[in-house]
């Protein structure tokens, strides 16, 4: 059920040089929280701007990744540095909710604003119940079939070949099923 998720720990792996370079540098994990959800807004914009095509793909892409590629590092570096929290776990959660709904934003010059909004609120609810689940003694649930590496990908096609509405549908039912296979997992492993 981990979906593109289940390459992170390669993905992670070749970003190690990266990891090191910040370590050494001395940058801030919120910093680099805080530089994903730019580029999550980079991207929202980017969609909004430029006209489907190879370079407005190309570009969402290069910008979702990066965030992606953020949202890996700001926990990594924490973690190697020993400044790891509580609450930068909380700042990570917000950070990655917040990249993901401005990336997401910029869909409102290609469908409606409503499809836009209900393809948020269903991209947001499996790190709800993933979060939920964790609060009452269940593990983080990650992955599915549409979980968040899975939603940027749909991001880079619509800025590719612009079928925003249908591709949101998409996103949304598949962020749904996310949801009900998250939760079968969790009333597997938590008591009732």
């Amino acid at each position: 059920m981990n979906g593109l998720y289940s390459l992170k720990p390669w993905y992670a792996d070749r970003l190690r040089p990266v990891r090191h370079l910040l370590v050494a540098r001395a940058v801030s994990p919120h910093l680099i929280s805080a530089a994903g959800v730019l580029a999550g807004a980079a991207a929202g914009l980017t969609l909004a701007v430029l006209r489907p095509g190879p370079v407005a793909g190309t570009a969402v892409f290069v910008l979702l990744a990066l965030r992606l590629a953020l949202a890996n590092l700001d926990g990594a570096v924490a973690r190697e540095t020993g400044t790891d929290s509580r609450f930068g776990s909380v700042v990570n959660e917000i950070g990655d909710r917040l990249a993901e709904l401005f990336a997401l934003a910029g869909c409102v010059v290609l469908a409606p604003a409503a499809l836009v909004a209900v393809a948020a609120l269903a991209a947001s609810t499996p790190s709800w119940v993933s979060l939920a689940g964790a609060a009452a003694g269940g593990t983080r649930l990650t992955g599915g079939p549409m979980g968040k590496t899975e939603r940027c990908l749909v991001l880079a096609i619509i800025a590719a070949v612009g079928w925003a509405t249908p591709l949101l549908v998409v996103l949304a039912v598949g962020s749904l099923l996310t949801v009900l296979l998250r939760l079968w997992r969790l009333r597997e492993v938590l008591p009732c």
